[in-house]
């Protein structure tokens, strides 16, 4: 009866230090984007940042951005703050194809021996035109985060459109016209 009684509580020891020292799956990063302005105006710029959240140990990136080249067309990547608080780094704009409509393998990594970057920032910033109106969904391809141990990151992307509207000038004299004409009716009804 002892021996069950001690193999029944080494048992329990066991599963109770298992469950108190079982690691703690980590929530996903998310990948995602914001532009300003909102919405996008036809013949002005727009700025798009890549954004991380709830990132731990993020030492490496990299990233492909699919977008409507009728609507957007990318003039220029450059790198964002997040990942050099952590140190000195090795950006790669990418290639730009406006005919596609690709931002194809923009990275960034952290140089030498370091820790990764732990939280939330951009990433990236990528200066658009706008010649068109409509919508754009912007998607993201090949993402990769990779930790100070060059370990893949668990990531969660987050796609979105981008939508252009015209410029406010022809509105405004849409409006006005209205205006004009409810007006004269008004003056020749009375």
């Amino acid at each position: 009866m002892a021996s069950w009684q001690t193999w029944k509580n080494s048992i329990g020891a066991a599963l109770v230090l298992g469950a108190v020292s079982a690691p703690v799956a980590a929530a996903d990063a998310v990948v995602s984007f914001t532009t300003s302005p909102t919405p996008a105006v036809k013949g002005s710029p727009l700025g798009l940042d890549v954004l991380i959240t709830g990132v731990l140990d993020l030492y490496a990136f990299q990233f492909t951005l699919n977008f409507n080249p009728a609507v957007l067309q990318a003039g220029s990547v450059t790198e964002g703050a997040f990942l050099p608080s952590g140190g000195g780094t090795f950006f790669n704009s990418g290639t730009i194809n406006n005919t596609t409509g690709t931002v194809s393998f923009a990275y960034d990594s952290l140089l030498g021996a370091l820790p990764g970057v732990n939280g939330s920032g951009v990433l990236a910033h990528i200066n658009f035109s706008v010649p068109g109106v409509g919508s754009s969904p912007i998607t993201f391809a090949n993402v990769v985060l990779l930790d100070s141990a060059l370990g893949d990151i668990a990531v969660q992307v987050n796609n979105g459109v981008v939508t252009a509207v015209p410029e406010p000038a022809p509105y405004l004299l849409l409006a006005a016209g209205i205006a004009g004409l409810a007006l004269r009716r008004r003056l020749h009804a009375a």
